[in-house]
């Protein structure tokens, strides 16, 4: 740890990058009756912390190693970073960006002067790719996190969170993907207020350094979620991984509601727009303080990017109400007689709808999908369960169930009569452009589609529900042909959801 703490105060980064400022969140901090504080790492000049590790790295290069140039492979934050300081300091670039890169990233590499080259759906396949390059042609190998010159020029952090902030403080809270900006801040962190806790915070979908923690060494995890690009890493380095293990207090997973909740929170206090993993240690924080755990003293938050594509946002503010549990999804059976609609508003109240969508069908019952705004989060939720129930009204909560919020909110009402033999499945597949014919094409015509949904939400994975005749005697043959296809899928044809407003009659 010393000798971390001598290569941070020695880090190289003010050349390219600056020191950005901490800012109180006075709305978050009334909300959640706690000192809230972010570091602004989105206003470094790339929106991005990843410009201090890559510069302190390749400031370093011997006049051989400048010769030869440098590649690396990166989703954006730190392509930017490698790009900017190799040509500030004239040297040549080569960028490795997985093809599921946000174009808004893409387009300021090149800008910046790297050479481009997209290749895989991943980090990983593009790491790969880099590494072949690198051998190919002898340019130097940037890593992204792995390397003592990079998690050092992250730790310029932690240092700067110390010189602003000498009062006391109960815990930061750190976004990480391979766990360089962890390592590098808990390292200096660590030497000279030990008191302070250090928490990192991943995505639940992507949360590979608490694998590695729980097995004792880097391990790659099954699937990687791509939502929060930045730090979707299925394996994390040595060095971070050994560091974070002796210096992290803790790590927290969340879901990508949670994120999308936090990504409103600092719009909110700041009207700033940050990217998914800009915007996770943020959530972190909130779930810690939620939850009971956070400790005493200012909580403070790495915001740590802001680089995200505008169609995006779509997606977030779709989710972000979910995500901070002020709205609830609710299937609410009603009687399908004259006034019942009139009747279920009055119990709702003076409650907001933020969706009603109903269609009639046959019979003495009505499935009615309905929105409602919460002020007091799920407990309000459970008192309006309640209520219903009291008031003799079937009532299913949908509320983190995926398929309602992706895809039957915009279905309601379509039932098909004479269809035997339906299944439901939602797939996902890497959103660009081609998945979703591609996928179409790996269906084969012997079952019939029956149903059909896909909305694009300018996310990070196509999502499609699927209905398809598949008579019972085919069915070994129908699984084995989806299992050959390669998409993630789920069987969905029990979810309340589909049966309650999609179903067969």
């Amino acid at each position: 740890m010393t000798d971390y703490v001598r290569k941070i105060l020695t880090s190289s980064v003010y050349e390219v990058a600056v020191q950005t400022p901490l800012e109180h969140m006075e709305l978050l901090s009334t909300k959640l009756g706690r000192t809230v504080i972010v570091k602004r790492e989105d206003l470094q000049p790339v929106f991005s912390f990843k410009i201090r590790g890559a510069h302190n790295r390749i400031v370093h290069l011997t006049a051989e190693e400048r010769a030869r140039g440098v590649i690396c492979a990166s989703a954006g934050n730190h392509a930017q970073g490698v790009a900017l300081s190799a040509t500030r300091l004239g040297i040549r670039s080569i960028i490795v960006m997985p093809t599921t890169t946000p174009l808004i990233k893409v387009n300021a590499v090149k800008r910046l002067g790297g050479e481009v080259v997209l290749f895989g759906d991943g980090f990983d396949a593009a790491r790969a790719h880099a590494s072949k390059l690198a051998d190919a042609h002898g340019y130097v190998f940037v890593h992204p996190f792995d390397d003592p010159d990079v998690i050092a020029g992250q730790g310029t952090v932690g240092l700067e969170i110390m010189r602003q902030h000498p009062e006391p403080i109960g815990a930061i809270y750190v976004p990480v993907g391979g766990g360089g900006l962890a390592a590098g801040i808990a390292s200096f962190v660590k030497f000279l207020r030990p008191e302070i806790r250090v928490i990192g915070v991943e995505p639940e979908e992507a949360a590979s350094m608490k694998a590695a923690i729980a097995a004792g060494h880097p391990v790659p995890i099954d699937e990687v979620g791509l939502f929060a690009d930045g730090v979707a890493v299925r394996q994390v380095g040595d060095e971070t991984f050994r560091l974070c293990r002796d210096l992290l207090d803790d790590i927290i997973t969340v879901t990508a509601d949670e994120i999308c909740a936090a990504i409103k929170d600092i719009f909110d206090d700041h009207r700033a727009i940050t990217e998914p993993a800009g915007a996770l240690a943020l959530a972190g924080l909130r779930r810690d303080v939620e939850n009971g755990n956070a400790p005493e003293g200012a909580l403070i938050a790495v915001n740590s990017g802001a680089n995200v594509n505008f169609d995006r946002l779509r997606y977030v503010a779709e989710r972000a109400e979910i995500g901070e549990r002020a709205e609830a999804l609710l299937a609410v059976t009603i009687p399908e007689v004259p006034g019942s609609y009139r009747s279920f508003i009055g119990l709702i109240g003076n409650r907001a709808i933020t969706e009603f969508n109903y269609r009639y069908a046959r019979g003495a019952d009505a499935n009615i999908f309905v929105g409602v705004k919460l002020a007091q989060g799920d407990s309000e939720k459970h008192e309006i369960i309640d209520m219903l129930k009291a008031n003799g009204l079937s009532v299913v909560d949908l509320t983190d169930n995926e398929v309602a919020k992706l895809h039957v909110r915009h279905m309601v009402g379509g039932r098909a009569a004479g269809l035997t033999d339906e299944m439901v499945f939602r797939f996902q597949f890497p959103e660009r452009p081609g998945a979703l014919l591609k996928f179409l094409e790996g269906l084969n015509d012997a079952w019939n589609i029956t149903l059909f949904h896909y909305r694009n939400h300018g996310a990070d994975y196509g999502r499609v529900l699927v209905g398809l005749e598949v008579p019972a005697e085919t069915r070994g043959d129908f699984f084995r042909h989806i299992d050959a296809i390669g998409f993630p899928y789920w069987d969905e044809t029990e979810n309340p959801a589909y049966r309650q407003f999609l179903e067969r009659e």
